[in-house]
Formats: C-alpha cells, structure tokens, sequence
C-alpha cells in the first residue's frame, strides 16, 4: 500500500460523483488552413497568427 492510497476514494458513493473527463476538440489542421499558410486566432480582443512553416510545423505568435 503506497502513502497516497488513503487519498482516493472509491467508494460508490464517490464514483457517481465524479464528472466524466471531457475529451479535447481534435481539428485537422487542413480544416483551418484551408489551402493558406496563416490565420488569425482571436481570443479575448487579442490577435494571434498561426502559422505553417516551410518546414511544416506550426508557429503560434502574438
């Protein structure tokens, strides 16, 4: 028995509480590109570029 045992419970009662892990939304990058190499994200008033490289990898900048 490890020192952290006594820490999780799994009793019924507890498991019927637990809220189910939701999964991250999974995009193909193609969807959002669509044929560019840059987009703009905004997020809260702020304006991000999203990038493809000629490399092929992406660059997030503010």
């Amino acid at each position: 028995m490890s020192p952290m045992d006594h820490l999780i419970d799994d009793s019924p009662a507890a498991a019927s509480e637990r809220q189910p892990v939701a999964l991250p939304v999974r995009v193909d990058s193609q969807a959002l590109f669509e044929g560019q190499r840059e987009l703009i994200i905004q997020h809260r008033g702020e304006e991000y570029r999203l990038r493809i490289t000629r490399h092929d990898k992406l660059i997030l900048t503010k």
